[in-house]
């Protein structure tokens, strides 16, 4: 999908209402929490390439970073700083903006949606790049609230979860729809180099998902399993070929299986070099699963390995990629693939993505996740992904695995391809 031209917002981009009740104009205003991170930097500077008349704020803790960024993204962007868990602040710096964008993870072991609490209060759009199944449906238990508010929020609004939430959608709406068939099972597979240059944060989500049983669904019914456990061998196309992939309890499978009436879901993830694959079932096997569910403790032992895993980044890379198969009751299989150089570059556009959705009005009143028509309407789907998949090297939909494997398969009579 490199190279193809990317939906911008038109000069009647403004469809959705500010907090006045008259159209916004097309210089929206939006603040991003989390900024300095690799992620909200990220997602900032995607806004500013994708919106260059976007008024952009951009809040953390480092203001030498933050005003680093803001110079990178123009005169229409400035670093606020900002305590996330201080509600008074956060409903002072959301006035007169018309969307929040709450990067600031990990989300894990978080007991209270303080942002999403503010941003109703103060009838600000929302969204945010969760990766935790608790918390995003904590978040999910403000959908009153917001609707009374008229305020639009997706949960779990990131590339994986996200974007990997939208192109399951549309494989499930597609064999719905298309080939009158229902789905049978739905699997997410995700690899990252290293922490694909999103730093430590990624660092942290990852072993603070090894104090967490995997939920996962098997013919409508809810099993647990061991984190990092499960391992399959799978073929992410061209640019990655084979990678070792294992079980994770991403939030992503019960919004799926719940919303989507797909019986069967699970997702797995796997890294490079191999030997953090090792690593992280050393770990999962021989720590306590309490010590990794006690946040401060996973934070001091990010901070001792964490320039390590610098290091290795600089010889591993970034590149990402995921692919969502779909089989059915009609003996049907239908992938999707998304592969990108650099996952730091990637996930900003594919949050930009949504923040356009939102903005642009296809988000009703309420709290949402991705694949939820009301979150991403189904005729806002396509759009969005063409934005979400700017510079990648590999995208593709609804097609059979072997088209895009590079392992060549047996179709019979010792004819491969």
């Amino acid at each position: 999908m490199s190279g193809a031209s990317i939906p911008l917002p038109s000069p009647s981009f403004a469809t959705t209402i500010s907090k006045e009740g008259t159209s916004k104009p097309a210089s929206s205003r939006v603040l991003v929490l989390g900024g300095t991170g690799r992620v909200g930097g990220s997602t900032a500077t995607a806004l500013s390439k994708l919106c260059p008349d976007f008024q952009i704020k951009v809040s953390g803790r480092n203001r030498e970073r933050g005003a680093a960024l803001v110079s990178k993204l123009g005169q229409k962007s400035e670093f606020v700083e900002l305590d996330i868990n201080n509600r008074r602040m956060l409903e002072q710096a959301l006035e007169g903006v018309d969307l929040v964008v709450h990067t600031a993870g990990p989300f894990q072991r978080n007991e209270k949606c303080t942002v999403l609490e503010a941003a109703i209060s103060t009838k600000t759009a929302y969204i945010d790049v969760c990766d935790d199944t608790e918390y995003s449906w904590r978040a999910k238990g403000f959908h009153n609230e917001a609707v009374a508010a008229g305020i639009p929020a997706i949960t779990t609004a990131g590339i994986y979860p996200g974007v990997s939430n939208v192109m399951a959608a549309e494989l499930v709406h597609a064999a719905r729809t298309k080939d009158e068939a229902e789905p049978e099972r739905l699997r997410f597979f995700y690899y990252t180099a290293g922490t694909g240059g999103a730093g430590p944060t990624i660092l942290a989500t990852s072993l603070l998902l090894l104090g967490e049983d995997v939920i996962a669904y098997n013919k409508g019914e809810e099993v647990r399993l061991k984190p990092y456990s499960g391992a399959l061998n799978i073929d992410f196309g061209k640019g990655v070929r084979t990678k070792d992939v294992y079980l994770l309890n991403l939030p992503e499978v019960k919004s799926v299986h719940k919303i989507l009436k797909v019986p069967s879901v699970s997702a797995r993830f796997g890294t490079a070099p191999f030997f953090w694959n090792w690593g992280m079932l050393a770990f999962a096997k021989f720590i306590p699963m309490e010590t990794f569910r006690d946040k401060n403790k996973v934070m001091e032992l990010v901070e001792l390995i964490d320039p390590v895993v610098r290091a290795v980044d600089g010889i591993a890379g970034e590149r990402m990629s995921m692919r969502v198969d779909l089989e059915c009751t009609n003996g049907k299989t239908t992938i999707g693939l998304f592969t990108h150089k650099k996952l730091s570059v990637s996930v900003g556009y594919a949050t930009a993505a949504f923040v356009l959705a939102v903005l642009e009005g296809s988000t009703q009143p309420g709290v949402w996740f991705p694949e939820e028509p009301e979150g991403i309407s189904i005729e806002a789907r396509k759009v969005l992904l063409e934005r979400a998949t700017q510079g990648t090297s590999n995208f593709v939909m609804h097609k059979p695995p072997w088209m895009v494997e590079t392992t060549p398969k047996e179709v019979g009579l010792g004819i491969y391809v």
